[in-house]
């Protein structure tokens, strides 16, 4: 069922959201322009939920929240079940081009912690990729915590080039090829978010991602978190239903908030409210706990035409 939103009615299930980098997404400006399409009368949402202690929620109910499609509020639903977090594929992209030179040690350093933290993913859903120049390479798949594969990742040189936009549409059909279609798909970006040889853009890139149903974790490897980089990162983290950390520690606290939101995330499928052509924002939204934070992809475009 959907109804109108009224504002008066509405308001105390308004929640804050946290904000994982420290800035603000005004920084980068606008939203990117996304595409994400549904050709379907139904649309199915993935979102997870955490308290005010930022720990997952493992025992929602379909009555604890509800979707807010466009301008229309959705509670009731055609599905709602827990998502299986033994269904899961990560890819890691490893920016090893020379905008990150100075600091590829720290990077390297960075990767294998990372990868010291997901001893509970399974072998074979698990790759990482890294990126200079016009060609990402794949270092490791399915052997990534074999010793010294992720030393595989190239060292940088002097002028080479960064394609971050290219690698995240490669890497997100990478993952959309090889998951299953019920699988959680999750791209962990160490960058400092920079692109500058890219034949696509950043709303490009988005785009893709959200049809493939991938989130992006980033690491935010600027020292000034206030960079036009580190607001790259973030937006591609908000747009996807991702998050973006910096700072020390960042790899093993990001792997953490990984795992927690595997263990609350939630899949829901209702129909589609309208038939209104072109943007659809999508907010989840608590009914009874103001506490509950919900993160899930950004919105869809809808067409008439290819229903």
């Amino acid at each position: 069922m959907a109804t109108t939103i009224n504002s008066h009615r509405f308001s105390p299930i308004l929640v804050l959201i946290v904000l994982f980098c420290a800035h603000s997404a005004n920084a980068a400006g606008d939203p990117p322009d996304v595409t994400y399409r549904t050709h379907a009368n139904e649309v199915r949402l993935t979102f997870s939920v955490s308290d005010q202690n930022h720990h997952g929620v493992a025992t929602l109910q379909a009555g604890d929240f509800a979707v807010v499609d466009k301008d229309l509020i959705v509670r009731r639903f055609q599905s709602f079940t827990r998502s299986n977090s033994t269904q899961l594929e990560i890819a890691v992209l490893v920016d090893a081009s020379g905008s990150v030179a100075p600091r590829f040690g720290n990077e390297l350093a960075d990767l294998l912690d990372l990868l010291s933290q997901t001893a509970g993913i399974p072998e074979k859903n698990l790759s990482v990729f890294s990126f200079r120049d016009l060609q990402p390479e794949l270092v490791c798949s399915g052997n990534c915590r074999q010793p010294h594969a992720a030393e595989l990742v190239p060292a940088p040189r002097s002028g080479d080039l960064t394609p971050l936009f290219d690698t995240i549409i490669f890497a997100s059909n990478f993952l959309s090829q090889r998951a299953d279609n019920n699988a959680q798909k999750i791209l962990i970006v160490l960058s400092d978010g920079q692109d500058s040889i890219s034949r696509h853009s950043l709303a490009d890139a988005t785009d893709v991602a959200m049809k493939a149903a991938v989130q992006i974790y980033a690491i935010d490897l600027n020292r000034n978190p206030s960079s036009q980089g580190s607001a790259v990162l973030y937006r591609f983290a908000e747009a996807t239903g991702g998050r973006c950390f910096s700072g020390p520690n960042a790899p093993g606290r990001a792997m953490n908030v990984i795992l927690e939101d595997f263990k609350a995330s939630y899949i829901v499928t209702y129909k589609l409210p309208s038939n209104d052509s072109g943007f659809h924002a999508l907010q989840v939204l608590p009914t009874h706990n103001s506490n509950l934070q919900f993160r899930s992809r950004s919105g869809y475009y809808f067409s008439e035409d290819n229903q």
